[in-house]
């Protein structure tokens, strides 16, 4: 419920929309243009029979629609399209007034040849490009479970070292107001109760900061989860962590197959391709071959313009030859192919990285377990050398100096326990996060 994961998820739900959008764009399309009305008046030029031009006032005004069914066909970069229209002609001052204008039926064709075929390479784009979003998606939520991790354990070390910083500071009153005790009866000197004030000052100083470091912690973890700043909540870490035994040959293999950087590569590597197919296509000899076929006639009277229909064709074929290029179309050519060549060889650099990246993850999880067992097993010899010698202390088995040394080693102890708490479950979604694989359930992650 995190502002984070909420805005991948619109990135997410954007790049559908997109590609969404894309599909449609291949269905037929059926579109309807018209000019209602064109109105035009003016002195015009106009050729007589006998050769001669004059000038005369002319005032009209046409109005047309044409409904056009359009469907791109990818395979060949063209379009084949069916279309119908109606056009009248008002003239103003004539004798047939108005004058109308059917084309009831006309198919047709577009198509380039010898260019490169931008349709399908768009298609081939697209589909990468969707996959890339999906992916990007799960490693932004990854992205969230990192820090949102991150976050609790912060609080979690906060409130750790709270409690122990109240019990230090209690602890060391006690050890005052003993020592305190003894010096006004001579056992000890006055250096061993200047360093028990001393030690109470500084439990009484970490207390405080122990107090401002929790609501900190407690502040940053409520803003990543959006939770209402008043709220009071109470975290609980889990009582085991999950036993995950990742397989180092998984790793390597399911990283390349599902980070979005390697199937961006995938697009930079199309677009490249499709580069030296424009360089080497569009600028050499083409052709644009435009065919239509149908009925059409013309009338004063509407329904006329329907009646005895008329044929009409048209064809039109654009040549476009360069002659004198001056190397350009070769340099253009060499250009796209070493752009080529560079993203080939970008791809295998981030690919044998993904893949180093993701074996070193899958071993780094097992260690970060071993690691929190030993400092769970330190934590608690630590806690009981400190118990065992602040009883010594109390009975005077044991100087000061030994007994601060121990409380010192159970405070660094509980740190490193919780700091390799964290570590684990950090490693367990950084492996996750370059993956993308769950190897609890031995499955790829899924939107």
């Amino acid at each position: 419920q995190g502002l984070a994961a909420r805005a991948a998820e619109r990135a997410r739900d954007a790049e559908r929309w997109r590609d969404r959008a894309f599909g449609a764009r291949r269905l037929p399309q059926l579109a309807l243009e018209g000019i209602v009305p064109s109105i035009n008046r003016g002195i015009s030029p106009v050729f007589r029979p006998d050769g001669t031009r004059d000038f005369v006032t002319q005032r009209e005004m046409q109005s047309s629609l044409n409904p056009t069914l359009s469907q791109q066909v990818i395979a060949t970069g063209g379009e084949v399209f069916l279309s119908s229209g109606l056009t009248r002609l008002d003239v103003h001052g004539a004798q047939l007034s108005p004058l109308w204008q059917s084309t009831p039926l006309v198919f047709g064709i577009r198509q380039s040849l010898f260019r490169s075929n931008d349709l399908r390479w768009d298609y081939r784009e697209q589909n990468v490009r969707a996959e890339v979003a999906e992916q990007r998606y799960l490693e932004a939520r990854e992205d969230v479970a990192l820090v949102t991790a991150d976050a609790f354990f912060d609080l979690y070390a906060a409130e750790m070292a709270l409690q122990n910083a109240l019990a230090n500071s209690a602890i060391n009153d006690t050890l005052h107001l003993l020592n305190s005790g003894r010096y006004e009866v001579g056992r000890i000197g006055e250096n061993d109760l200047l360093q028990s004030e001393l030690a109470v000052l500084r439990a009484r100083t970490s207390l405080d900061g122990a107090r401002l470091e929790r609501e900190r912690a407690l502040a940053d973890l409520k803003r990543l989860t959006n939770l209402p700043v008043g709220a009071d909540i109470a975290i609980v870490v889990p009582a085991s962590a999950p036993d995950v035994q990742p397989d180092t040959a998984v790793g390597p293999a399911e990283g390349p197959r599902n980070q979005s950087r390697i199937r961006g590569l995938d697009v930079d590597e199309l677009v490249a391709r499709r580069g030296v197919s424009q360089a080497r296509l569009n600028t050499g000899f083409g052709l644009t071959v435009e065919a239509m076929a149908g009925l059409n006639q013309t009338a004063p009277i509407f329904d006329d313009a329907y009646r005895s229909l008329l044929e009409q064709q048209r064809l039109t074929v654009a040549v476009e030859m360069p002659l004198v290029q001056w190397g350009g179309r070769s340099a253009q050519i060499q250009a796209a192919r070493a752009d080529q060549d560079r993203v080939a060889a970008l791809a295998r650099d981030s690919r044998a990285e993904v893949e180093q990246d993701a074996r070193f993850a899958a071993l780094q999880l097992p260690l970060a377990r071993r690691q929190l067992a030993t400092s769970a097993k330190a934590d608690t010899v630590a806690t009981r050398r400190f118990d065992v010698a602040k009883n010594r202390y109390i009975i005077g088995r044991i100087d000061i100096g030994d007994l601060y040394i121990a409380q010192s080693e159970k405070d660094a102890a509980l740190l490193s326990y919780v700091e390799a708490l964290r570590n684990y479950w950090l490693a367990y979604y950084r492996l996750r996060r370059l993956t993308l694989y769950d190897f609890q359930a031995a499955r790829a992650l899924a939107p």
